[in-house]
């Protein structure tokens, strides 16, 4: 009985000390962005989303995915300090692409709190100019 009582205690003890441990937390200047109206004489457009690492211990992205293949993310690859920032730019490529309105999402996969964020982009992509 003594043996059960003592591995429960520590079983307690070890679960408190995991969540005093620090966590990264990740917060954004914001995670759309409007390209607004582009000709599709110029397709490829960018953007740069800022973060910061608003927690106690360093963050890493993990993993960044496009809804589309028109839609490129580049990520910070090495772990951001607390209280550090970096960069995600998404450049989406209207080449062979219809004109028109368009909204695409990137996937973050990190070590924060919130594990998984999205961050979106959208746009209006006009015709060529005609000749």
């Amino acid at each position: 009985m003594k043996k059960v009582v003592f591995y429960m205690m520590m079983l307690v003890m070890s679960i408190g000390y995991a969540y005093a441990q620090g966590k990264a937390d990740i917060k954004f200047e914001q995670t759309t962005h409007n390209f607004g109206t582009f000709s599709e004489n110029s397709p490829v457009v960018s953007y740069t989303f800022k973060f910061t690492n608003v927690g106690d211990a360093p963050l890493v992205i993990h993993q960044a995915v496009a809804s589309c293949g028109c839609t490129v993310p580049e990520y910070s690859q090495e772990p951001i300090a607390p209280g550090k920032t970096g960069t995600v730019k998404v450049t989406y490529n209207g080449t062979g692409r219809y004109p028109g309105h368009f909204k695409k999402s990137i996937t973050l996969r990190t070590n924060a709190k919130t594990e998984i964020m999205r961050l979106f982009i959208e746009g209006d992509m006009t015709a060529k100019d005609a000749k």
